[in-house]
């Protein structure tokens, strides 16, 4: 009993204490925001076709939906070409911004708001990997995902640094963007806008702009006073949760694809990869999918294969290297699916979803030789070498420098 008792204290002091898999959240930060980065960009001189107020999908078309689905998109607030030019400029910077891991608390809440803006808008835009997009930029708000190979990571550490050595550094910054957008969210908020719609937005964008307040309010005044533990027990609790959600989602993914593949009747006689491979629509490189489509064999392992993959693949989190093995094989059956079937931004969202379960010393390997590439790249310039940054012992370690725009909330929910 007592064995039971260590055992349960063990696990809720990991789950309250530290902010699990920093690389795992740095790491799906970088691929979703990259994911939809790249989409707005390559879908730039089409933007009026896809969610303009003048495409086929009409702004009254969108409002007679979202009036029924109380689906949120602040595309409705205004039918004017202004704004949606605006929402779709705030949309591309935010990407942007969360990739490079600035003030991430702030951009993922507006990463957020970008992408819910533009898929609800028009909700036929998208090949399968809008709908894993749409899910996981949700979940991303609710994680402390700048903790390493994040601008914040590098800031905090600076700070630390500078406070060792006893100087005094403030941080301007977060607190000008958090007004910034306190005023903006009022404006909407009165303009009655904000709550037209499901109001399940709308509340978390009020509660994680009180809570940066509130966060911000504990660390000036205390760094290690019982509000700011409590604040960071909370954020951690928050953080893993959310990861464990990630994890889950994915999984599920898998399972049901899997498991609705074996209902179906193309996946059981072996022909459902030969008749995508002949549509002109998904055949970007039509001789490479003929090479492909020729051996009935290789149609046939695919198929079977894929299948058996997707169904097996929750049950390898249980053995560590049969995980990682066919982790990696999904990993290139993606990457396959976007050369051969023309599905880039799917296979990218599918990918970064898959990197939640990428072990934790590949990643500090990858982000080595990523370190050493950029130095090859970009050589010194003779100033004061930095140490090699490190994942935090506590995500307190990344929100010391009293940033009120990169607070990772005491409940960011």
């Amino acid at each position: 009993m007592n064995r039971f008792a260590l055992c349960v204290s063990a696990a809720i002091a990991r789950v309250t204490e530290s902010a699990l898999g920093p690389y795992q959240t740095a790491v799906i930060r970088i691929g979703f925001s990259v994911t939809w980065l790249l989409f707005l960009l390559r879908e730039f001189p089409h933007r009026e076709e896809m969610y303009g107020p003048g495409g086929p999908w009409s702004w009254d078309l969108a409002q007679q939906l979202i009036s029924n689905n109380g689906a949120f998109t602040a595309l409705m607030w205004s039918d004017g070409g202004f704004w949606f030019e605006t929402v779709y400029a705030l949309a591309v910077l935010a990407s942007f911004l969360l990739l490079l891991g600035w003030r991430t608390r702030t951009m993922s809440v507006l990463f957020m708001v970008g992408v819910l803006s533009m898929q609800n808008r028009s909700i036929f835009m998208g090949d399968g990997g809008d709908n894993v997009l749409h899910l996981m930029c949700v979940y991303l708000v609710f994680t402390r995902c700048g903790q390493v190979w994040s601008l914040d990571a590098r800031r905090a550490r600076l700070t630390s640094e500078a406070r060792a050595r006893g100087e005094h550094v403030a941080d301007r910054v977060g607190p000008a963007l958090w007004g910034v957008l306190g005023l903006a969210l009022t404006a909407v908020t009165l303009s009655g806008r904000l709550f037209d719609g499901e109001e399940f937005v709308p509340l978390l964008l009020w509660t994680i702009w009180l809570a940066q307040a509130l966060w911000w309010l504990t660390g000036r005044r205390a760094k290690t006073g019982q509000p700011r533990i409590l604040l960071d027990v909370v954020a951690n609790i928050v953080h893993n949760g959310a990861l464990f959600v990630i994890m889950a989602e994915a999984c599920l993914i898998y399972a049901t694809a899997g498991w609705y593949k074996i209902q179906g009747s193309r996946w059981q006689d072996g022909t459902a990869v030969y008749y995508p491979l002949h549509l002109d629509y998904f055949s970007p490189w039509p001789a490479l999918a003929d090479v492909l489509a020729a051996s009935g064999t290789m149609v046939m392992l695919v198929t079977y294969g894929t299948v058996a993959a997707q169904v097996a693949f929750p049950f390898t989190l249980f053995n560590r290297r049969v995980k990682n093995v066919l982790l990696a094989v999904m990993m290139i059956e993606h990457a396959a699916i976007a050369v051969l079937l023309g599905l880039p931004f799917f296979s990218l969202a599918m990918i970064a979803a898959d990197a939640v379960f990428l072990p934790t010393s590949f990643l500090r390997r990858l982000g080595g030789w990523a370190a050493r590439a950029r130095g090859r790249l970009v050589p010194s310039t003779g100033r004061t070498t930095l140490p090699k940054p490190r994942a935090p012992e506590s995500a307190a370690d990344v929100t010391d420098a009293g940033d009120v725009g990169d607070t990772p909330v005491g409940s960011r929910a």
